[in-house]
């Protein structure tokens, strides 16, 4: 539809280079690469996988699975070529598209037996360039109008990585994911006239559900390969950017500029500065404020996408670390451990109940981690696993998360998982992993270690480190490594690890 009206209207910039991909070119090469889907075999129902940066051509492997009626599962891009492959095949790809610059990734990838292998701008071995694979095909709709569904991965408390799966809507893809571009279109007034700034990794659901929503709604895209505090004002000004999507880091990060740098930014265009992903420090929010005025928008959701909350920078200020209240139908319920609802003020368990909502989402592969999720007695109430409380006029606080997940930078990092790889070390006996505080990034990942008896203790914290980078991608590297003489376990040899980390809570530093 915005094709035809507006072919030449820029669909997504790079903003570094202002490379642009034109709302024709979009839907032309998106409806190519969904030909050459169909021609491989893929059918409604099958999967892709896309391990792509913020590439300008990342939003046509998107469009094309929508289109086709696929399940499209981004690759977080670093992760390792053994983590990456664990969720092409759990997810059962018959298609995966890589990044051209990654190389060392595809290589991982290479031997998989699929009908269809692409690189984007270059011939990778193993892969067929994509502008050769659209050259191949027709620019015409598939037969089967059926609109697809992202299926992202999320990290959970048993290490591995989970892919979050619903069935395919009853929907066609000219209508386009209705429930999406109505929370846009009401909560951030996304039009034709938005300029989403988007620094964030499409490969992260909310970045990737955000930029859909704005090319839905026939908006531009503006996206930046990486995110850098000068270059994103320099966006800011130069693209006259209305919206931009961001985390708690990217704040701290901001605030940090030069005074005068600051000052200088011209921000008059920007009319909304989303974020979430991790807990943002109250001063830290209270300075964006001071700095950015009213702009600021709080969300709080999960890959889920079970229920939400909003809370604009007015409510924030009478409300201080609140992430908001229920937007639209969602309703909140707060439980204690037997699932009964407690009083308002009292933290327990976040649930969310949506009435004639979407289908309830599951675990793809996991019956029982989905079961985990879904309240005792009422099934259509689920959880996020985090803990919280309502206040009197229904504003949600967080407090803490039943499965001690990691965030950091608006990342989820699974301790479990980076536990299972320091268990593996010769000279480590057990091994506790969680989050601490940091300034700059909102948690960092910590590493407390027991030792053989036999064990030399000096430099085991780099040792540690570097064996934890050799197995698993950068973020879930800990920042710290210590040793104790006893890990804290009960008889029954259950770990204590809220014990432990309350200790670190109180005794470790930020790290800037």
């Amino acid at each position: 539809m915005h094709a035809a009206r507006h072919p030449d209207k820029p669909a997504v910039i790079l903003a570094e280079t202002g490379a642009t991909l034109t709302y024709g070119e979009l839907d032309r090469e998106s409806m190519q690469l969904a030909q050459a889907f169909r021609a491989a075999g893929l059918r409604p129902g099958d999967h892709v996988a896309s391990a792509v940066a913020n590439h300008l051509r990342n939003p046509v492997v998107y469009w094309a699975a929508m289109r086709a009626g696929l399940y499209y599962t981004p690759i977080n891009t670093y992760l390792t070529d053994a983590e990456a492959r664990f969720i092409v095949d759990n997810c059962g790809a018959r298609a995966v598209v890589v990044d051209g610059r990654l190389d060392a990734l595809a290589a991982g990838l290479a031997d998989l037996d699929l009908p269809l292998r692409i690189s984007l701008d270059v011939a990778l071995p193993g892969f067929d360039e994509l502008a050769t694979v659209l050259d191949r095909h027709p620019a015409v709709p598939v037969d089967e109008d059926v609109l697809g569904a992202s299926m992202v991965y999320s990290s959970g408390s048993t290490g591995r990585p989970k892919g979050i799966k619903r069935p395919l809507a009853a929907r066609t893809y000219a209508e386009g994911n209705v429930p999406l571009l109505e929370f846009a279109r009401t909560a951030y007034d996304v039009g034709t006239d938005t300029v989403n700034l988007s620094p964030a990794p499409l490969y992260h659901a909310a970045p990737n559900s955000f930029a859909s929503a704005v090319l839905g709604l026939g908006g531009t895209l503006l996206l930046m390969e990486r995110f850098d505090a000068s270059a994103f004002l320099d966006a800011v000004g130069r693209y006259r950017a209305t919206h931009a999507l961001v985390v708690p880091t990217m704040f701290v990060r901001l605030l940090r500029l030069p005074e005068a740098e600051r000052a200088a930014a011209d921000l008059s265009s920007l009319r909304f500065a989303m974020h979430g992903a991790s807990p943002c420090p109250v001063p830290v929010k209270r300075a964006m404020i001071d700095w950015w005025g009213p702009v600021i928008m709080e969300y709080y959701a999960g890959s889920e996408d079970n229920g939400s909350t909003v809370i604009t920078s007015q409510e924030w200020l009478a409300h201080p670390g609140s992430v908001g209240r229920a937007f639209g139908s969602a309703v909140i319920h707060i439980c204690g451990p037997d699932g009964a609802e407690l009083p308002t003020g009292q933290d327990g368990v976040v649930y969310f109940e949506t009435p004639g909502g979407l289908p309830a989402f599951e675990y793809h592969g996991e019956p029982d981690k989905t079961d985990s999720t879904r309240h005792p007695v009422h099934r259509g109430w689920s959880t996020l696993g985090d803990v919280g409380h309502l206040d009197a006029e229904g504003y949600l606080y967080l407090t803490d998360r039943t499965d001690y997940m990691i965030i950091s930078g608006g990342v989820n990092i699974s301790p479990q998982e980076i536990e299972d790889v320091i268990s593996a070390h010769p000279q480590v006996l057990d091994v506790a992993v969680f989050g601490v505080p940091n300034e700059e990034f909102g948690e960092e990942v910590k590493a407390v270690v027991e030792l053989d008896p036999e064990a030399e203790a000096a430099g085991i914290d780099d040792e540690i480190r570097a064996f934890v980078r050799d197995r698993l991608a950068r973020h879930k590297v800990p920042r710290t490594v210590d040793v104790i003489d006893v890990m804290p376990r009960s008889p029954a040899g259950k770990l204590y690890k809220r014990q432990l980390r309350e200790r670190y809570l109180k005794e470790t530093p930020t790290h800037g």
